[in-house]
């Protein structure tokens, strides 16, 4: 039987996270086009939420388990692309933004994943990392070059 397995990620950010977690979770299906249009072609919106694919041929698509603005977090299900059914049995992530200690912020992912029977992990980790940090990385850069946005 496959084990259920999981990686964590933090991406700093000058941006507070009231403004991060807008920008770069709830509008990021407008924002993308614009922002990140690599990462468009791996995510398509599924009640509102960007998926964050693993680079796969069929584009993933998410379920929104929860969402809670005022704690900026949400937690989401891959139900379609990405693995699943040819590599990957279930992946959910969960993505909190906080305040930092210094008044900044901090995205804090944690993705679990269940692989398929025979499946290896590669470098898929790195590439959905890297992808989340492009996200990231877009919307802060996109927020501090706009400051008026989300406040």
């Amino acid at each position: 039987m496959a084990s259920t397995n999981s990686w964590t990620h933090e991406i700093e950010s000058p941006v507070t996270e009231s403004r991060l977690f807008r920008a770069g979770v709830m509008d990021w299906h407008t924002l993308a086009p614009k922002l990140a249009p690599q990462i468009v072609a791996s995510a398509h919106p599924v009640e509102g939420e960007g998926g964050i694919g693993s680079g796969s041929s069929t584009s993933p698509q998410e379920r929104l388990e929860f969402i809670d603005v005022d704690k900026c977090e949400c937690k989401s299900t891959l139900i379609e692309g990405g693995g699943i059914g040819t590599e990957i049995e279930m992946a959910t992530s969960h993505i909190k933004v906080e305040q930092a200690a210094n008044g900044e912020s901090v995205v804090k992912v944690k993705s679990t994943y269940k692989l398929l029977l025979g499946v290896e992990v590669k470098d898929e980790i790195t590439k959905a990392k890297d992808s989340v940090t492009t996200i990231f990385k877009a919307a802060e850069a996109y927020l501090i070059a706009n400051p008026d946005t989300y406040n």
